[in-house]
């Protein structure tokens, strides 16, 4: 028997509405029932616009209409109803059961066949689905039902007035829904959120979300239900039979408006719902990309009919909290493994050195997967010293992480071997170099080659003697026990990775005691728009005004990152803020003694101090000297006597390196009260030989030098030593001669 034959015999035609491009295709028996033209013959069809469908639907059952559109197509099943057929004038001509189904999707984003969500608010069923449905004539709507009241069918104003204040809502509430899923960043927000929905007009008092574990149901999360109350719904196989198992298998929802639906389809679990004492239940699946992640129960207090509209209400909602639960997971996720890549990144214990105390932090960025190249380390050595390491990996994402590790590893194999700083990082070098041919020669792959810069240093705790050296990393800075911080200069060398066999010149530092040196990666200074230069000035006015003895060294690091983060919110260590430019790996290392670690008061200001050396070989380091002077002298009184000293020393230095075989080393000490302070600089050297009085004539290369000292300094003088001399100057702020 035909198909045909079937739908005659029993009065049904067929429609299809098509949705991309809002036309109505209906067969002849369809076209007659809905009071619009019919086709040439009995067994063709005819196309017209969505418009002249519903100018021949009753205003409030087009509404209807629309409600089981949206359902058919969220729920991927058959939704039916009644609508009242009407004619150009209004007055009801008959009414007819509409069923519809979806039957396709044509857009890229979604698979064909799979049901989609109508957007709130959508006036239409959206473009390129397909909805494919029956049209079959009933008895008439009888009266007290949506049927207008008024004999000639005219349109109840109230009612459309009702309806549409329904709809207004449902809107509204499904979209500040989706506004908090989509905000939510966590499963435990998402569940926090759906605990919250007040849905218009039935809003549940208990909710539940099922996950999915293998060949076993899950709880996630519950709301309404007292805690513990989940135990009997736990690890629940999914051949039980119970909706929210079903829901899993089916991928369809379920909805159970009274205790009697209840026990008579699932008779073997209703002993488990009934102690609730709720009156309805809709349990409906939760899909992402086709395939059902778990299962959504909303629980009813009062009986819920659960008609079109209310059933499209919660598979929109269904939808909206499988995608939030599936951005979540991977969101948790990744947050997860961002924590086992910090943790693996920090050392396993932070050594207890005596003579030093340490402070450190690690700082991911805001942004991706929380996690990058930057590291640093502490490494007890077996000569008694101390390694620090600070580093950063170009990059961030997963492979900078790698490499990252196993550059730290391999940091700390070659510092424990007894590795002299500049042999560590050359090796370091060689390793990474290494690791970036192997990528580059990998067949199938796409050379990733990197580099790192990377700071190590040894210190002797018992002399404060620091050994730096530098691969192309920041320099350290040295916050003094007066709170003035000053950048050391030092030699350096090219990022690790870029040769096989670099060069890693070393620099000799003493931290006196009191002092408190600064390591840390590029995103401590350079971020929010800064440079180098106010980067730096950046962190100087954070710790002049952050006084040790009252917040510790812990303090002070946490002053630092938060003083380039902003206000605070989470961190692995300290606070942080939400968004970052760049990962930050700090460390500060204080060496014990100073007057001010114990928390007492002292007589005198402490006094500032630096050493340096400047070889033979490294004319080049005059200019440091001259730089870290100028550091010390950076709140001096008279900003022309400050630029006469650094001219002194720069003298001194060089009468160094042009008259004598040797090394020289300066010591400059700033002592005493502000305003009142003593500037005293020493530069030694092994030679014998004193200087002698010249009068350089007015085209004289050199012979200046004691000139300037007799000319600028308030005092001067030159010391013969037992292995050398030592020549000094001293100036006082207010400019007075010492007496």
């Amino acid at each position: 028997m035909r198909t045909e034959d079937v739908l005659t015999a029993v009065g049904t035609g067929v429609w299809r509405w098509e949705g991309g491009s809002q036309t109505v295709t209906l067969d002849a028996r369809a076209a007659r029932l809905l009071g619009l033209p019919s086709p040439p013959s009995s067994s063709g069809t005819v196309t017209l616009g969505a418009a002249a469908v519903r100018g021949r639907v009753h205003a409030v059952d087009f509404v209807r209409l629309q409600g089981m559109a949206t359902l058919a197509l969220t729920e991927g099943r058959l939704a039916e109803g009644v609508l009242r057929v009407v004619c150009p004038a209004g007055t009801v001509l008959r009414s007819v059961r509409v069923r519809l189904r979806p039957v396709g999707v044509q857009t890229a984003d979604r698979p064909a066949g799979r049901p989609g969500v109508i957007p709130p608010g959508e006036a239409r069923i959206p473009g390129a689905l397909q909805v494919i449905g029956t049209v079959s004539e009933v008895a008439p709507v009888p009266e007290g039902s949506d049927a207008p009241s008024e004999p000639d069918g005219e349109i109840d104003g109230r009612a459309l007035e009702v309806v549409g204040e329904w709809k207004r809502s449902r809107e509204a509430f499904l979209l500040d829904a989706g506004r908090a899923l989509a905000e939510a960043r966590s499963t435990s927000e998402v569940l926090r959120v759906a605990a919250a929905l007040s849905m218009p007009g039935f809003t549940p008092d208990g909710l539940g979300v099922f996950g999915v574990e293998g060949d076993r149901l899950s709880v996630i999360g519950h709301h309404g239900q007292s805690p513990g109350d989940e135990g009997p719904f736990l690890d629940m196989p999914l051949d039980t039979d119970y909706p929210a198992a079903e829901v899993v298998r089916t991928g369809r929802a379920i909805y159970l408006p009274s205790p009697d639906a209840y026990r008579s389809r699932f008779p073997t679990t209703w002993p488990l719902a009934e102690p609730f004492g709720r009156a309805s239940w809709a349990f409906l699946p939760l899909i992402v990309g086709g395939r059902t992640i778990g299962a959504w129960m909303a629980g009813f207090a009062e009986p819920v009919a659960f008609t079109p509209d209310e059933r499209s209400v919660l598979s929109t909602v269904a939808r909206m909290l499988a995608q939030a639960l599936s951005r979540a997971y991977v969101q948790d996720s990744e947050r997860e493994l961002a924590d086992d890549l910090q943790r693996m990144m920090r050392p396993a214990d932070r050594p207890a050195v005596e003579g030093l105390r340490l402070a450190a932090r690690y700082v991911p960025t805001g942004g991706g997967l929380q996690v990058g190249g930057d590291w640093y380390d502490v490494i007890s050595l077996p000569s008694g010293r101390t390694a620090v390491v600070v580093g950063d990996v170009q990059g961030h994402d997963v492979r900078a992480a790698g490499i990252m590790a196993q550059l730290r590893i391999a940091l700390r194999a070659y510092a424990a071997e007894g590795h002299h700083p500049d042999g560590v990082l050359s090796r370091a070098s060689r390793f990474l170099n290494g690791l970036n041919r192997a990528s580059a020669g990998a067949p199938g792959t796409v050379a990733d080659e990197r580099f790192a810069t990377c700071l190590y240093l040894e210190i002797d705790p018992r002399t404060g003697t620091v050994d730096v050296a530098r691969a192309g990393h920041l320099d350290p800075a040295i916050r003094l026990p007066d709170s003035a911080m000053l950048v050391r200069q030092t030699a350096g060398g090219i990022p690790l990775g870029i040769t096989a066999d670099p060069d890693y010149p070393t620099t000799r530092l003493v931290l006196q005691p009191g002092e408190t040196m600064l390591l840390c990666t590029d995103g401590l200074i350079e971020t929010g728009g800064h440079d180098i230069e106010s980067g730096w000035e950046r962190l100087r006015q954070v710790v002049a005004g952050h006084p040790l003895p009252e917040q510790g060294l812990e303090g002070l690091a946490d002053a630092v990152v938060n003083a380039v983060h902003g206000p605070p919110s989470h961190h692995t260590t300290g606070p942080l803020a939400d968004r970052r430019d760049d990962d930050i790996a700090l460390v500060l290392l204080c060496r014990e003694g100073d007057p001010l670690g114990a928390g007492g008061t002292v007589a005198a200001p402490p006094a500032r101090r630096s050493v340096l050396t400047v070889a033979q070989a490294e004319p080049a380091r005059i200019a440091d000297a001259r730089h870290q002077l100028g550091g010390l002298l950076h709140d001096w009184k008279d900003g022309d006597q400050a630029d006469g000293a650094v001219l002194m020393l720069s003298e001194m230095l060089t009468n160094v390196l042009v008259h004598t075989d040797g090394d020289a080393l300066m010591v400059a000490e700033i002592s005493g009260d502000p305003g009142t302070r003593l500037l005293r600089v020493d530069v030694t050297d092994s030679s014998d030989e004193l200087p002698h009085r010249r009068s350089p004539g007015e085209l004289a290369s050199s012979g200046r030098g004691l000139l300037l000292l007799d000319t600028l300094a308030d005092a001067w003088g030159v010391e013969p030593r037992g292995d050398g001399k030592c020549t000094w100057f001293e100036l006082r702020e207010a400019g007075t001669v010492r007496g």
